[in-house]
C-alpha cells in the first residue's frame, strides 16, 4: 500500500487524537471498558496534520479504487474526510446519515447519485464494523454499488475482518491499533507494562478490566 501506517499513527498521537489511559479506562457506547479512545476529528483542527492524512487517504483511493465514480462519507466523523478527498480527486460526493432525516425530504443519503454508481465509502474509524457496514447496506438498497471502504484507523478486531469479508466489501485503513501502540512506546508515551495491558485489551476487549 502507498500509505505509511507508522507516520499516520504518529500524526494521530501528535495532535492527541488518540488518548491512552490504562489506569482510568474509557467507556464505549457498547459498555466496553477501553484503555484507548480514538477521535480523528481532532486532526481537523491542525492544518499540516490534516493535509497529511488527506493526502494519504487520496493515495489509497487512487491506488486501490481507481474505478470509483463517487465517494460517500459516514456521518458524522467521516463527512469532512470524505469531502476533502472528493475535492482533491474531483469526484462526486455524498454522505449517509445514521437514520433518515425526520423532516424535510426525509433523506438518509444526502447528495446527488444515480443507480449503479460505483461508490467508495469513507470512514474515520473501524471498531466492530457493524455501523460502517450498515451505511453500505443503505447505499446498496438505494441501488448504488459499494466497491469498498477506506478508513483512517482500525482496531483490527477479528469480528470486523470477518464481517467485511462476509459482506464482500474490501476494507483498507491508513493505520491500525498494533502500529499505533508500538509508536506510542517508541515515543515514550507508553511503558512496557502499559503496552502489555493494551495488547491484552486488544485480544479480549469485552472482558478486559473485569
Amino acid at each position: 500500500m502507498t500509505t505509511n501506517e507508522v507516520a499516520v499513527a504518529e500524526k494521530l498521537l501528535q495532535v492527541n487524537a488518540v488518548k491512552l489511559n490504562t489506569d482510568q479506562p474509557f467507556t464505549w457506547a457498547s459498555g466496553w471498558k477501553s484503555p484507548i479512545y480514538c477521535d480523528n476529528r481532532q486532526v481537523l483542527s491542525f492544518p499540516y496534520e490534516r493535509d497529511f492524512i488527506k493526502s494519504e487517504l487520496c493515495s489509497v483511493i487512487f491506488e486501490k479504487f481507481p474505478e470509483a465514480d463517487a465517494l460517500a462519507g459516514v456521518a458524522t466523523a467521516g463527512i469532512a474526510w470524505g469531502a476533502m478527498a472528493a475535492d482533491q480527486l474531483k469526484l462526486p460526493y455524498m454522505y449517509v446519515r445514521p437514520k433518515p432525516k425526520e423532516h424535510g425530504m426525509g433523506n438518509q443519503i444526502e447528495g446527488s447519485y444515480r443507480e449503479g454508481q460505483k461508490v467508495l465509502v469513507i470512514e474515520d474509524l473501524i471498531s466492530t464494523g457493524k455501523s460502517s457496514l450498515q451505511v453500505c447496506e443503505v447505499l446498496q438498497k438505494a441501488g448504488l454499488t459499494v466497491i469498498g471502504m477506506v478508513s483512517i484507523f482500525t482496531y483490527g478486531f477479528p469480528q470486523a475482518t470477518t464481517a467485511f469479508a462476509e459482506a464482500g466489501i474490501p476494507l483498507y485503513s491508513l493505520s491500525n491499533y498494533k502500529v499505533l501502540v508500538n509508536a506510542a512506546v517508541k515515543k515514550g508515551i507508553l511503558s512496557g507494562d502499559q503496552l502489555n495491558s493494551l495488547l491484552n485489551w486488544r485480544n479480549d476487549p469485552a472482558g478486559w478490566g473485569r
